[in-house]
């Protein structure tokens, strides 16, 4: 099982995000909802790794939060509330939160599996794919990620369609859909304990 621990960066001088994430709906493989655990901090229980993957990277790419993922067993049955949990993975993430205070990633993975510090890497190499990009090239790759071509794209933008591949090019936009892969592979691998 996966536990995501998520702490608010800067929560003393900004507006409270909790219940943005509490309204953001249910990702795919969501067990147990988000739920404020404490101030500005908020977990949620995952059983599958692809929503997780997508979340994780989402909250620790935005600056905001500081990112925890524990992999390991829960007690069953997990009850209701995904504060009441128990078992190795919300102590993992508890450590991996505090551990993502004082990374530049603001994200840390803690599990048994050595597949775990695997994970950790490609997620950390995605962050830094995502904050290298300028705003022009959030702009294009979500443009493209949207479904328009790059002439569409371009022509949105007010640009040549030599700039936009240029825009695409230097936020490295064809080399996000793998890294993205690779981390929810190593997650799932991370999960099902087979040790490198």
């Amino acid at each position: 099982m996966y536990v995501l621990t998520a702490d608010q960066r800067g929560s003393r001088t900004g507006r409270d995000l909790v219940p943005d994430i509490l309204a953001d709906g249910s990702p795919s493989g969501l067990l147990r909802p988000f739920e404020r655990t404490a101030g500005d901090e908020v977990q949620a229980v995952f059983d599958s790794p692809t929503g997780l993957a997508l979340v994780a990277i989402d909250l620790a790419s935005s600056g905001d939060w500081s990112v925890g993922i524990g992999i390991g067993d829960i007690e069953t049955p997990l009850p209701p509330s995904t504060r009441a949990g128990r078992g190795a993975a919300f102590i993992d993430a508890r450590t991996a939160v505090e551990d993502a205070k004082r990374n530049r990633w603001h994200l840390c993975i803690v599990g048994e599996s050595s597949w775990c510090a695997s994970a950790q890497t490609a997620a950390r190499l995605l962050l830094d794919v995502l904050a290298d990009r300028t705003d022009a090239g959030h702009e294009a790759v979500s443009l493209v990620a949207q479904g328009l071509t790059q002439s569409a794209a371009a022509t949105r933008l007010g640009i040549s369609p030599q700039a936009m591949s240029l825009r695409l090019q230097h936020a490295r936009w064809d080399i996000e859909p793998s890294a993205r892969e690779l981390f929810t592979d190593l997650l799932t691998a991370a999960n099902i304990g087979v040790d490198a």
